[in-house]
Parts: structure tokens; sequence; C-alpha cells
């Protein structure tokens, strides 16, 4: 292959393969961490009235489950042909695993740890904020790594609502100049972004739980071997 013309990028697409990079974790992460920033208040409501999270997860299902073209109809004629009629529904997708994830984080905590904290005074914004949220971080890395791979993806679909797909351009380009080294570009690229982001939020995870292992599970003791009878006659 001419990896010459595999990084070759049309000029009609405006950005070389860096700024395509570069867009594309834009219009990727940016819906996550607005995503993130919706999802932790929600879920600290569902977890205090338990009654809101069946609605609330429903909800969230069901938006989930319109596809994105779908959503692009409806808002483009509000926000037009641009990077955020792309980002709209991606943080909102991100919804569907980000909630679940911090509502069933925050529930693991024991209730041991959140009477002591109530008894130390810790106010329950601050309980949350320093006690909760910090014990739940496990979970809450684990739905980001799904939201951060699954954002990463969808973005190609904004290439249908003109060039705002960012790496997806490119798939568009190859079928258009017959250039299928364009399409293996983006694959691979796309695919190599997942990778690495969801390598830098394992080791994001290890970073805020120096507790615990690098494979996510709390480290136990060493199982004692069973002491013969004979020995103990």
């Amino acid at each position: 292959m001419n990896l010459d013309r595999f990084f070759d990028i049309p000029s009609d697409l405006q950005h070389s393969w860096a700024g395509l990079i570069g867009l594309h974790l834009r219009e990727a992460l940016l819906p996550v961490l607005a995503g993130l920033l919706l999802a932790l208040p929600l879920a600290q409501l569902c977890v205090r009235f338990r009654w809101l999270y069946p609605p609330v997860l429903g909800a969230t299902t069901v938006l989930y489950a319109v596809p994105s073209l779908a959503f692009f109809v409806v808002l483009i004629d509000y926000t037009g042909q641009t990077e955020l009629t792309v980002m709209i529904p991606l943080a909102v997708y991100s919804l569907v695993v980000l909630v679940p994830a911090i509502v069933d984080g925050v529930r693991s905590v024991p209730q041991e740890t959140l009477a002591a904290a109530t008894a130390m005074g810790i106010g329950p914004v601050r309980r949350y904020l320093q006690v909760q949220l910090p014990i739940a971080v496990p979970a809450i890395m684990a739905g980001l790594r799904v939201a951060t791979a699954s954002s990463i993806s969808l973005v190609s679909v904004g290439a249908l609502i003109g060039n705002q797909g960012a790496l997806g351009n490119l798939l568009a380009a190859a079928q258009k100049y017959d250039r299928p080294e364009l399409a293996l570009n983006s694959v691979l690229t796309t695919a190599a972004l997942a990778i690495v982001c969801d390598a830098l939020l394992v080791l994001l995870r290890v970073a805020l739980t120096p507790w615990m292992p690098s494979g996510g599970r709390p480290r136990t003791a060493a199982p004692q071997r069973p002491v013969p009878q004979e020995a103990t006659r």
C-alpha cells in the first residue's frame, strides 16, 4: 500500500489527518463529559429517591433506542449542519450507560461508611462528593469506558449531515474518489483512538483508586491452608 495515498486527505474535507483526529476527539469526548456532568446529579436523585430510578432509566433507554440519524434530522432545524448536531445525541446516549453505573457505584457504598460520615457532621452534598463518589470511582470509570468507546464510534455517523463526521468523512471520500485506502484509514484510526482513550481511562482509574489492583478488584488476603489434624494433636 502507498502510505502517501493513505495519509493524503482530499482537500474538500478541509482538514489534515491530524486535524481530523483532533476534530473526532472533540466531537466524541465533549459529549461524554457533558453526559457525565448531567448524570452525576441525576444519579444522586435516583439514589435518594428510589422510585425515580426506573422512569429515568426507562427514559434514557428509549432515547438510546432512537437512531442517531433520526436525532440529527430533528436537531438540524435548530442547530444546523454543525458539530453541535452530532454532539447532542452522543451526550444523550451516554446517559444510558453513565446513570446506571453511577447509581450502582454509589449504592455499593457500605452503610457503615455513610453512618460514620454522618456522625462526623458531614452533610449530604459533602458526603456525596467526598465519600460516595470516591468509593464509586471503579463503577463510574467502567461506565465511562463504555460511553467513550461508543461515542468515538458513533461520531462517524455525522458524515451524513455535511462532513461533520470527522474521521467518518473519510468513508464517504473513499467512495466518492474510489480510494479504499481512505476507508481503511478511517477504520484503523478510529479503532486506535478508542483503544488509546480506553487505556488512558484505565490509568486514570488506577491513579484515583490506589487501594485497588490494576484488575479493578479489591485486594483480598491469600486463603490460608487448612492445618492437618495430625499437626494439632
